[in-house]
């Protein structure tokens, strides 16, 4: 059923306050099809749906926990150490580079948590972004589209599975070896998802107890190094923490790219928010959930971090870059630990190659639902496996392009970066959003049960800011990560994505409408089966009753209602049926 009109003219909805708490009027159509008006009456059919919804609410705080646990480890703790030490120069600026991304990382934490708290809906940045930016018409929706189908999210993680099963295997790294592993990962990820759904999360949870152990492992082992026993000669162990800042760079193009790097082992800090329509008590499960999960990520983080420095020397770690973690099994525990326990990285790899693709997979699939991209029908479908095949195509397909369009040795670093740099301006615009509405709380009604406070927000838009601009900064000799690629073109790809998404917008929501007389309204439907609630796009006739052409995912729906579409009162959110989103 689509849900009463609650932008109509005809019939204005008006919050009355009630303390600290906001209640919205909601308006509803009764069995006889009178309308009924008020606080606290809602017809038979709304309160069932309510029911069935609440019925599908079935995370709590431990899954919620988990799905932060299990898109944040990847495989950044155990590839980029190197980088990182390389780009700052020296041991100890580089666990102060880790202390500055985990302080970026629990303020973004903060941030999530305060825009989840008081928009409780599935959705996360696009949700936020289209409360906050109103104006013109759509721009947010259409920009977010872009960054959503033009990012191959699941692509590094993929490229650092063959480098680890090949060493495993004792082969070298060659071009192709690696990729053609690295596509071997992504598919079986895709196919695996989008054919057998269920053994694709049982999967996916066995494979995220296996990253938590060897984080686990790792920790221990570095324990064990700081303790001297390690199986090198004396001569040859390390003593990374006796002059930890000697060799510190000056270089801003450095610090701000190791920053990155950092920022890429935390990426997942808001995955929750995606779900929080499925989630019992939603507010306070996201504020417990996610610092917990950040909270405990960081201190492994750290540790891990030790235990590489106890274990690996200094010029090691510089050899092997991305394969630290391979080294400091071999000098601990031996070489064959180290061929076994790099099988284990790869499945961690792996592990979270099959969480990146669900997740966008179903991202994609919520664009189509919604009316968004072309062929909505196709993008929304679950045919023929239950499954969003479709969306999880389209992620496999810019995945792909992007394991092999990078020349040789620079694949990873260019996926992580441009991957990083287009999340920057994302989280700049949502906390310069945010402290907006700090200063505008009447207007927007923006009162949520947890607040981050102006200094953290300020904290994280500033940090954002810097990690747009400083890679424009020239590399001091011998700083560029790439060995081919100029260090700027991260930015000016990840800024081209931003772009595309305008254009979308442009095409999408401006010159079409016009060339063929429509406009654009966007409804909020529920559905009649469980209960679950969605903003769609509908094609309008100018002055006509109903969609010029309806989205027949939907067609379970009554028509739209013959009336012209205003912005609605904002009002707190008190219960998830009555959100209102402004057009």
């Amino acid at each position: 059923m689509r849900t009463p009109n609650l932008f109509s003219r005809r019939r204005p909805a008006e919050a009355t306050a009630a303390g600290s708490n906001a209640g919205a009027v909601s308006v509803s159509e009764g069995k006889d099809g009178h309308v009924l008006e008020g606080n606290d009456h809602f017809d038979e059919r709304v309160g069932e749906l309510e029911r069935k919804r609440d019925a599908k609410r079935q995370i709590g705080i431990v899954s919620a926990t988990f799905l932060i646990v299990n898109r944040v480890i990847g495989t950044g703790i155990f590839a980029t150490p190197g980088t990182i030490l390389a780009l700052s120069g020296s041991v100890g600026l580089s666990l102060f580079i880790w202390v500055a991304g985990m302080l970026i990382a629990l303020a973004g934490t903060a941030v999530f948590v305060e825009l989840g708290t008081g928009l409780p809906t599935n959705g996360g940045e696009k949700t936020y972004l289209e409360y906050i930016y109103r104006r013109p018409k759509f721009l947010v929706t259409g920009m977010y589209t872009g960054y959503v189908i033009l990012l191959g999210w699941a692509s590094g993680n993929s490229v650092i599975f063959g480098e680890y099963i090949l060493n495993a295997a004792n082969i070298e790294a060659g071009r192709w070896n690696q990729r053609g592993i690295g596509l071997a990962c992504i598919t079986a990820a895709f196919l695996i998802h989008g054919t057998a759904l269920k053994w694709g999360l049982r999967l996916q949870n066995v494979l995220g107890t296996i990253k938590i152990a060897i984080i686990l492992i790792i920790v221990v082992a570095g324990w064990v190094a700081l303790a001297g026993h390690i199986k090198l000669p004396e001569d040859e162990k390390p003593h990374n923490f006796a002059n930890a800042f000697e060799g510190t760079t000056g270089s801003a193009y450095g610090v701000v790219t190791a920053l990155y790097n950092v920022i890429w082992s935390y990426i997942g800090y808001s995955n929750a928010n995606y779900a929080l329509g499925e989630t019992r008590n939603p507010a306070r499960t996201l504020k417990i959930a996610a610092p917990l999960a950040i909270g405990v990520i960081s201190i492994l983080y750290m540790f891990v971090n030790i235990a590489y420095f106890a274990a690996v020397s200094k010029e090691e770690i510089l050899r092997a870059r991305r394969l630290v973690a391979a080294s400091l099994f071999r000098n601990v525990l031996g070489t064959g630990a180290e061929r076994a326990l790099s099988v284990f990285v790869a499945l961690s790899a792996f592990g979270n190659v099959l969480s990146v693709i669900f997740s966008q997979g179903r991202l994609v699939q919520e664009l189509g639902r919604q009316g968004i991209l072309p062929f909505s029908n196709f993008w929304a479908s679950n045919l023929p496996f239950n499954a969003p095949l479709a969306g999880l195509f389209e992620h496999w397909a810019i995945c792909v392009i992007t394991i092999l369009a990078p020349p040789p040795g620079d694949a990873y670093n260019f996926i992580l970066n441009l991957i990083s740099y287009p999340l920057a301006i994302v989280n700049t615009f949502l906390s310069a959003g945010l402290v907006y509405m700090y200063f505008h709380r009447v207007s927007y009604n923006w009162y949520p049960p947890v607040s981050a406070t102006l200094p953290v927000v300020v904290f994280f838009m500033l940090s954002n800011i810097y990690l747009i601009i400083a890679p424009f900064v020239p590399p001091e000799d011998g700083q560029n990560i790439y060995e081919s690629l100029p260090y700027w073109i991260h930015c000016v790809v990840g800024f081209a994505i931003i772009i595309a998404g305008g254009l979308y917008w442009l095409t999408w929501a401006v010159i079409l409408p016009k060339l063929f007389k429509y406009e654009l309204v966007q409804e909020k439907v529920v559905d009649d089966i469980d209960g679950w609630e969605r903003n769609v796009f509908v094609r309008r006739r100018l002055g006509a009753a109903a969609p010029l052409v309806p989205n027949k995912h939907l067609d379970q729906h009554t028509p739209v209602e013959d009336t012209a579409p205003v912005e609605p009162h904002l009002h707190k959110l008190d219960t998830p049926l009555r959100d209102q989103h402004a057009l």
